[in-house]
């Protein structure tokens, strides 16, 4: 295997109309580079993972919410020498009463799958924090040196990127990224408009653990920042960033207030003047647009 893998041709097994199911040639392939004599997968659709393991002579366990299987609920039945996780890519394809039936699934093993299915999770947020509990929960049943391979993609919705691999969890040591190049995606067939670029590609990590008990976890935060209390932040960008904010001309009491409630005013003792000294000398950013007005240049004619 390389850093960059593309299977054109899907290869046999699985059920290539389950869709988001990926290549069984992938899954071969780590089965034979890391020569595993066993595979578990705990989400594992249409059963690639199964036929692939099948197809390389080895032992699988495969498990999924259609056939009586809730990664949120159940303990993991095994301790895992290699487990494959390719989970849902948040609410993009559905997959209870989408894939299969939810009520089928309900009468066969008493529980309605759609309450526990990621797919189904609504915000970005929820379905992180499900995504990342799945991750270390599977990592946790690792046996010692075992290895979890973790098959995430990036989603675009109304201008904005989620990016699975950027927010998943990482226990244990991040052993290897790998591109996977898409193919014969229903996207494949559209036109888009403006600036938008396709995403045309897969990440799949591999995580090994190679202590019992304890390990790192690597995980992503949200926090919010200001840049006025930044202390790296010039106060050039400062003023720009205060200006673009007011969207038109502001008189200079009202920068003031903008700004001088902030660390980087709060401990400087002639911040005022720093400001005064900022527009007059940014002559490209800031214009003068009569005396004690100042606009960024974007929303004023300067003269």
């Amino acid at each position: 295997m390389n850093s960059i893998v593309s299977y054109k041709e899907r290869g046999a097994g699985g059920n290539n109309k389950y869709r988001g199911n990926c290549s069984p040639r992938l899954i071969e392939d780590l089965i034979r580079h890391f020569e595993v004599s066993e595979i578990s997968d705990y989400m594992c659709g249409s059963n690639t993972t199964r036929d692939a393991a099948n197809a390389v002579g080895i032992h699988s366990n495969t498990y999924d919410l259609h056939s009586g299987f809730d990664m949120l609920n159940h303990d993991i039945p095994e301790r895992s020498e290699f487990t494959f996780w390719h989970p849902p890519y948040g609410s993009i394809i559905v997959y209870s009463d989408s894939m299969y039936s939810a009520a089928e699934v309900q009468q066969k093993y008493g529980y309605d799958p759609k309450e526990s299915d990621l797919s189904r999770i609504p915000d970005w947020e929820s379905f992180v924090r499900a995504m990342n509990y799945c991750c270390l929960k599977q990592f946790n049943a690792l046996e010692k040196g075992g290895r979890l391979a973790v098959l995430v993609g990036d989603i675009k919705k109304k201008g904005k990127l989620y990016s699975m691999a950027f927010e998943l969890v990482k226990p244990g040591t991040l052993e290897n990224h790998i591109i996977k190049v898409q193919h014969n995606c229903m996207s494949d067939n559209r036109q888009y408009s403006g600036k938008l670029i396709p995403i045309v590609h897969e990440n799949l990590l591999i995580f090994r653990k190679d202590q019992p008990l304890y390990y790192q976890v690597l995980a992503t935060h949200t926090i919010q920042m200001d840049i006025r209390d930044m202390e790296n932040a010039p106060w050039r960008d400062i003023v720009a960033d205060a200006m673009e904010d007011f969207q038109g001309p502001a008189p200079l009491e009202d920068i003031y207030s903008k700004i001088g409630e902030y660390r980087r005013a709060s401990t400087r003792a002639y911040w005022k003047e720093k400001v005064r000294q900022t527009l007059q000398y940014h002559q490209t950013l800031f214009c003068n647009v009569e005396r004690g007005v100042w606009s960024h240049i974007k929303y004023a004619k300067c003269a």
